[in-house]
């Protein structure tokens, strides 16, 4: 049962929900670590696309969502992580509308653009784990999940991603990790399998 506090606050079972303009007020101080997104699309460069496909903007092909506030974590958050289906139409070469900033066209064009937060430092697929190379801002493999071919690596990625032969394996959760992860997650809103 939820307890209200003050106009923005609201308790369920002990855990505070604050309001969106909290969460984004203290993003912009530079409070937030961490933080979690996806998109539609998601470019070489950790851009990330929530708004619109193909057309005009007031046209579009697909109209998506949009930001919801994941420009300014993108744009504020000391690192942002990224997750995602690891398929060639969400991972494109270049997003079809820019919505929440990665490493923008790479080298420093982050930090020229005045952007204070760190940007992406990985992409979480249900192939692979992926990181970005620290002077070119362009996304590079780290480790591929176990059972997953490079070639099917290749053909679920819609821009060149070098992967080497002796490209390192996902280590598989311990036990303890599995049981923590189904125990924050019990209605299986984000997890499925067994």
């Amino acid at each position: 049962m939820p307890i209200s506090v003050g106009d923005s606050r609201t308790f369920y079972r002990g855990v505070m929900a604050t309001s969106m303009a909290d969460i984004m007020e203290t993003c912009q101080r530079g409070l937030i670590d961490y933080t979690f997104l996806g998109g539609a699309q998601i470019d070489a460069y950790g851009n990330l696309n929530s708004t619109h496909i193909g057309g005009e903007h007031f046209r579009p092909k697909v109209r998506l969502p949009g930001s919801g506030g994941a420009n300014d974590m993108a744009s504020n958050a000391r690192r942002t992580i990224i997750i995602a289906r690891h398929e060639a139409r969400k991972l494109v070469e270049r997003v079809s509308h820019l919505t929440s900033p990665g490493f923008l066209t790479g080298g420093r064009a982050r930090q020229d653009a005045g952007l204070r937060g760190g940007g992406p430092s990985r992409v979480l697929t249900d192939k692979a784990v992926l990181g970005f190379d620290e002077s070119t801002g362009r996304m590079r493999l780290i480790s591929i999940h176990p059972g997953v071919t490079h070639d099917d690596l290749r053909a679920s990625t819609g821009f060149d991603l070098e992967i080497s032969r002796d490209c390192a394996v996902t280590v598989a959760p311990t036990p303890e990790e599995v049981r923590l992860i189904r125990e924050l997650d019990p209605h299986r809103l984000y997890i499925s399998g067994e």
